[in-house]
């Protein structure tokens, strides 16, 4: 029988860390790193300036990214998404993602309280001036409002990260 790619995916709120993580597990497991943010970028550039226009160009990039990350893992390939996997919804569709190919899937949930994600959001401001307009302690509240954790009920296999108190 031919072994497929596992799917990892992300869930945690703006500033946990999802995308440094990514960036390291992709190394560590010799998989495939696909970034949202890199492909919003390069399909939509300078199109993003308020959070309803990340929606908008999110969903539209989601049913090509799917058909993309279905071939890599039905030929034994692993990817690492960094998109986050933030609310029932869309874990959904990552676990549709996996499961309609008979992929296997981990979700690496970053349990962060709001105390760290902000001064991680301030450090990012400081090292990445590109995104001080985006990263900021208004968007992350707002974002915040949508976030929702994980539960066993989704169906999810889930390995959780606890940030520092």
């Amino acid at each position: 029988m031919k072994k497929m790619g596992t799917l990892y995916f992300f869930c945690g709120k703006m500033g946990a860390g999802k995308s440094t993580k990514s960036k390291q597990l992709a190394i560590d497991k010799h998989a495939v790193l696909l970034s949202e943010d890199e492909w919003l970028s390069s399909l939509y550039p300078n199109q993003i300036a308020s959070f309803e226009d990340y929606k908008k160009y999110s969903a539209q990039l989601k049913p090509l990214v799917k058909k993309h990350v279905q071939s890599m893992l039905s030929v034994g390939t692993d990817v690492v998404m960094d998109f986050p996997a933030n609310t029932q919804k869309l874990r959904k569709w990552f676990l549709d993602m996996a499961s309609e190919v008979n992929a296997s899937h981990q979700l690496i949930y970053l349990n962060i309280n709001n105390e760290q994600c902000l001064r991680q959001i301030a450090q990012r401001r400081n090292e990445q001036p590109e995104r001080a307009a985006f990263d900021t302690e208004a968007v992350f509240n707002h974002v915040t409002k949508f976030f929702e954790a994980p539960e066993a009920s989704e169906g999810l296999y889930i390995l959780e990260f606890c940030g520092k108190e």
